[in-house]
């Protein structure tokens, strides 16, 4: 392959991930049927041929857009769920302010009814039953009565603040999507989902008062 090859197909990729990702912020801002093509490839800096070129359809695009915004959160939700330690909650923190396009399509996906819907929250349903085998293996908890019941609910409360951001910034003073709001809500929530202290809290608490990793500042 030749090096004008190479070149050009690397700025292939980074034009297809800007036309993902201003699909993302227009899809979760204005709704799916709203947007149109033309908007997208204005955002990204392209054209409207170059996006039918990428993605076949404005449907194939936005087909992409729900596999990576699921994916993306759901390996958040790893890293927040395997590390409720001081830097865990740091690094969660830090990063809040960049998902928020993503959640905001995440409220559209969930708030849409249909198979598309279902199926998104299926996915997050089924992460969850997953993090229960394995927290019930490491931690040798006693069987729930009833293990699916428990990941429903679990999921119902992790989505929750997505779906009512509204009444949370009302009663916390906060965006619960944007940096402050994720720190008030990141301890009590990884308690309430663990039913115990959560490691490290003295330092925790630190950052609860605002510190952020080195490097990092707040949006």
């Amino acid at each position: 392959m030749s090096s004008a090859r190479s070149v050009r197909d690397v700025r292939d990729l980074t034009m297809r991930a800007r036309i993902r990702d201003a699909a993302i912020e227009l899809f979760g801002a204005e709704g799916f049927e709203r947007v149109t093509v033309r908007q997208i490839a204005q955002r990204a800096g392209s054209s409207a041929a170059l996006v039918l070129h990428h993605f076949g359809s404005k449907a194939g695009l936005r087909q992409e857009c729900d596999d990576h915004v699921i994916s993306t959160l759901l390996a958040d939700r790893v890293a927040a769920a395997d590390n409720p330690t001081a830097r865990g909650i740091a690094a969660v923190l830090a990063s809040a302010g960049e998902y928020h396009g993503l959640l905001d399509y995440l409220v559209r996906l969930l708030a849409e009814p249909g198979e598309t819907s279902e199926r998104v929250f299926d996915a997050f349903l089924e992460h969850t039953r997953a993090m229960m085998r394995d927290a019930e293996s490491a931690w040798r908890a006693r069987p729930m009565s009833d293990p699916d019941t428990t990941a429903l609910l679990l999921t119902a409360y992790g989505l929750a603040p997505l779906l009512l951001q509204g009444h949370l910034a009302r009663l916390l003073g906060a965006d619960p999507l944007g940096q402050e709001g994720a720190r008030r809500l990141t301890l009590p929530s990884l308690e309430a989902l663990h039913a115990r202290p959560v490691p490290g809290r003295r330092a925790a608490d630190r950052c609860q008062g605002g510190a952020l990793p080195a490097g990092r500042s707040a949006r």
